[in-house]
């Protein structure tokens, strides 16, 4: 298991330099001016133009730059934002909780939705369920974001007016935070209905996160299982006599689950890019909707940083993924 370990840790290091070119050149391939936009509307006299691009460092050559980067990085530095004059980790853990909590709610609504449907539609395949299940996963996973998000904001806040339309609690509640999740500080403040307005504010865009990974999770969890029910030890379990539903709890799905797991790691990395456009939608104050607004202010040191720390979240979700393996299947360990 060491061996293992040590093995998927170290895959983990040109994958961290390679992100980390990726995310240098991406900002810098967009147009405009970082200190251009600093200045606003003001006009800026040339010489404190270039007095300014040489105190952060961006009038040397390119490859300087991302070598200087790249050192602070390996050092724990993120880099400072432009605008804010804030450390981009500072930033980042602060923002974080609030899309955690969000991605949280979101991965627990499509795992538990999301098994036991594709469960239930490999096992009753060819039925009226499997074809609804099967057809609503296709549509779920076709269907945009940001217009799913409208409509159900439309719908549920704007017509029958049940949830909020933004934010993440009301303006009539106020308590310092003392874990960073809406749900839990809420309980721990002890203010009456301040929890219940923290879930009104959650369903919607937890419901709409979770929208993709729900779909591609009940869909490979059919696909799965179809597979492991027609193996040999399946049918050998239903001819001892076996209860149907230790057949397909223990013997079937515990060997459907590697596949499955898979998916729901890769899932955080969609989860990550659909908070972006969720957390804009619903004015979430997460880190989805901070570097939307970084990319916009040119603020490069926060998208860089930011790229790079969401890279890091996805990396080790990914090497927990194939730890998991490990335990499910201890074969997997001897590769």
């Amino acid at each position: 298991m060491q061996r293992f370990l040590i093995s998927r840790v170290l895959v983990l290091i040109p994958t961290f330099i390679g992100v980390s070119i990726v995310a240098f050149a991406f900002i810098r391939l967009l147009p405009g001016d970082p200190v251009a936009l600093m200045s606003g509307e003001r006009v800026m006299a040339p010489e404190r133009h270039a007095q300014i691009m040489h105190a952060l460092g961006y009038d040397r050559p390119i490859w300087e730059q991302y070598f200087s980067y790249l050192f602070g990085l390996f050092q724990g530095d993120f880099g400072t934002s432009i605008v804010t004059k804030r450390g981009v980790a500072g930033e980042f853990f602060t923002l974080f909780p609030a899309t955690l909590e969000l991605s949280i709610c979101a991965i627990i609504i499509a795992v538990a939705l999301g098994v036991p449907a594709g469960v239930f539609a490999a096992v009753k395949r060819g039925s009226w369920f499997d074809q609804t299940v099967m057809g609503a996963a296709l549509v779920g996973y076709s269907m945009p974001i940001f217009w799913w998000g409208l409509l159900l904001i439309i719908l549920f806040s704007g017509i029958l007016q049940w949830t909020p339309v933004s934010g993440r609690i009301s303006l009539l509640f106020y308590f310092p935070p003392v874990t960073g999740f809406m749900l839990i500080d809420s309980a721990l403040s002890g203010q009456e209905g301040a929890f219940t307005s923290a879930v009104s504010h959650l369903i919607l865009p937890a419901v709409v996160l979770a929208t993709i990974p729900l779909a591609v999770i009940a869909r490979q969890t059919r696909s799965a299982m179809l597979e492991v029910l027609g193996e040999d030890y399946v049918r050998t379990a239903r001819a001892k006599g076996l209860a149907p539903s230790r057949v397909v709890g223990i013997h079937a799905l515990r060997n459907a689950l590697i596949p499955v797991i898979t998916t729901i790691g890769l899932q955080v990395g969609v989860l990550m890019a659909g908070a972006i456009l969720t957390e804009t939608i619903f004015s979430w104050p997460g880190i989805g909707k901070w570097m939307v607004d970084s990319v916009f202010r040119r603020d490069y040191p926060v998208v860089q940083g930011g790229l790079l720390l969401i890279a890091m979240i996805i990396m080790l979700v990914n090497l927990i993924v194939d730890l998991l393996y490990g335990v499910i299947n201890p074969r997997v360990r001897a590769r």
